[in-house]
């Protein structure tokens, strides 16, 4: 069998038994271990389409990793098709839009396009697969004066579970799926995403220790309540190691760190940005102007793969009996971060044909996570059951994929999206993959 998949694609094809297949399948959670029969590293469109006709000849199912960022579910059978060498990144500059293999990372796009004077809708780290994420929705660093990512996504080519190479040009319903509908019955080949033109941010992030977080928070929890929706910002709490790797202004100390990101004349952006500053003493100031080429900087999301216990929910709205609630929780949480972003303004406005994302509604969403796998078994979800009973009269009933983690049940699963998009998304799979290859929705 690995010889007839060899004999149809030009990419390398590995079983259990070979010596390339562990780093093939190593997913970015080190926590998630996968074992599928049959692995293929596919490099074009052709390996693509091969790579699915072969496995649905054989009823052999078929899951798809690139980055790796959204593994929380270990694959245990069939065919793995690993995208990661199609990495192709290609700007078209009068057309403003760049052409995005199907297993490319954020990082070489955003740097592809500052080379131009370009911006990408981006996500907060430049690691995160480009497709994955975007099929998510996208909720990166300029939410709220931007939207979800998938707004900007303008069109794909994508090779369907049964086989045929189809274009979102043809295809309208995929276009709308694939912005946030995550299983769509179809795998990406290559993503044409809309660019603006933007050179430098007023972005950064201000991180107050200890003593003072409870009053920062607080602080910024009434700031939101009348904040310009040109201003994207988020907090988290944050517990850092006392390890040689970390630098010493964070080595082994526990703080609050708010992030902060304005696309515009940075005198405008430090006068948004003083009530924060203002909020209380200021441990460390990396809040100025930023090159969007150093977007991920905004963040300091993790770059090497590491083990990760993630999970999430989102928010109607914030108050200060919600801050008093969410206080208390983090004084003895089990996770390393918990981290409250705020959306609103652009991501409560649709695409303009429209788009599958769910959590259009949410005012806010918090994630949480921990990288010690002593804990994933049974501390962890228990902590995260307390939470989300301490945040019942702030939770909002839509949520987003990409924030949900691995989902506890098919109805914890249903609340990523209205139940009218759920069902609109459930006709889009059967038509493009009636036989199910490429899995359905639970």
């Amino acid at each position: 069998m690995p010889a007839s998949l060899a004999s149809r694609v030009s990419g390398p094809v590995f079983t259990p038994a070979d010596a390339g297949y562990a780093p093939e399948i190593a997913a970015f959670n080190l926590a998630v271990t996968h074992t599928p029969e049959l692995v293929v590293g596919v490099t074009s469109l052709n390996d693509l389409a091969e790579a699915v006709r072969f496995a649905r000849e054989r009823r052999m199912p078929v899951s798809v990793q690139g980055a790796g960022h959204g593994a929380y579910v270990p694959i245990t059978s069939g065919l793995l098709i690993s995208t990661r060498r199609m990495d192709q990144v290609r700007i078209d500059v009068p057309a403003r839009t760049a052409f995005i293999g199907g297993g490319a990372c954020w990082g070489p796009v955003v740097a592809a396009a500052a080379d131009h004077g370009l911006f990408p809708i981006t996500g907060s780290s430049p690691t995160v697969g480009v497709a994955g994420y975007l099929l998510g929705g996208g909720l990166g660093p300029l939410a709220r004066s931007h939207g979800f990512s998938s707004d900007f996504l303008v069109g794909a080519t994508l090779v369907t579970g049964s086989g045929e190479v189809v274009d979102t040009d043809d295809h309208p319903d995929l276009l709308w799926a694939l912005r946030g509908g995550k299983y769509i019955g179809a795998l990406v080949a290559e993503l044409r995403v809309r660019l603006v033109e933007q050179r430098t941010l007023y972005a950064g992030a201000l991180f107050f220790e200890e003593q003072h977080r409870e009053q920062a928070f607080r602080r910024w929890v009434d700031w939101t309540a009348t904040a310009d929706p040109r201003v994207t910002t988020s907090v988290a709490f944050l517990r850092f190691p006392p390890l040689d790797v970390v630098p010493a202004p964070l080595r082994g100390r526990r703080l609050l760190v708010l992030c902060f990101t304005y696309p515009g004349d940075p005198a405008e952006g430090a006068r948004l940005a003083a009530p924060l500053r203002a909020a209380a003493p200021v441990h460390i100031d990396d809040l100025g102007e930023l090159p969007c080429r150093d977007v991920a900087r905004i963040h300091n999301d993790p770059t090497q793969p590491m083990p990760a216990w993630v999970s999430g929910l989102a928010l109607d709205r914030v108050d200060p009996d919600f801050a008093t609630a969410f206080l208390d929780h983090v004084r003895d949480t089990p996770f390393t971060g918990i981290q409250v972003r705020h959306l609103g303004e652009a991501t409560r406005r649709d695409a303009a044909d429209g788009s599958a994302v769910g959590g259009r509604s949410a005012g806010f969403v918090v994630s949480y996570a921990s990288p010690d796998p002593s804990l994933f078994a049974q501390v962890l979800p228990d902590a995260s059951d307390r939470l989300m009973d301490a945040l019942r009269p702030w939770t909002c009933a839509e949520n987003n994929i990409n924030f949900i983690g691995r989902p506890r049940s098919a109805e914890h699963f249903a609340t990523a999206w209205p139940a009218v998009t759920l069902a609109r998304l459930a006709q889009v799979q059967e038509r493009y993959d009636p036989q199910g290859t490429l899995g359905h929705h639970p």
